[in-house]
């Protein structure tokens, strides 16, 4: 096993590490103020991990929006590891290779990214008027750490006969 893959390996098991808390963890707290009389209050305050966004909404009835949640910022890191780890166990060559192809489809559609700039266009639209105000929470930062290092992993990866920069 060449040095690379090594790496990859171990960067693949640290995603996964950061993956967890990244889901349950607070991703962002929202809280909304008014001001009368010259006083102001908080009229309402909301902080939820990506994994209670999915349970809520799907208990509001938005059901898609929590399956398409769901399906990309869980579902699909969980393939894309367990392709990976599989790659890496895989004995024949031809087996790596298809698995290869597979989690660089599979990554295509990974949105992780995507969640992770909406959360932060959410973040700085929040902050950018008088009675909002949003703070990230620590499941914002795992989830970015995921992101980075999981596809750092698989940019790592080399699967035999495959060219390599």
């Amino acid at each position: 096993m060449t040095p690379r893959n090594i790496a990859a390996i171990g960067l693949t098991l640290v995603s996964l590490g950061l993956l967890w808390p990244g889901l349950t963890e607070p991703v962002l707290s929202i809280s909304a103020s008014i001001t009368l009389l010259g006083k102001t209050r908080e009229v309402f305050r909301q902080t939820q991990s990506i994994v209670e966004s999915v349970q809520n909404l799907h208990r509001a009835g938005n059901t898609f929006v929590a399956g398409l949640i769901l399906f990309f910022s869980i579902t699909v890191p969980v393939i894309k590891a367990a392709l990976l780890i599989a790659i890496f166990a895989a004995k024949q060559v031809t087996t790596r290779r298809r698995l290869h192809t597979v989690v660089n489809s599979v990554s295509k559609w990974a949105m992780a990214d995507v969640f992770v700039v909406g959360v932060f266009i959410a973040f700085l639209a929040a902050k950018a008027t008088d009675n909002l105000d949003a703070v990230t929470g620590r499941g914002f930062y795992f989830f970015v750490a995921y992101c980075l290092v999981s596809n750092l992993s698989f940019q790592l990866l080399e699967v035999p006969g495959e060219r390599t920069a």
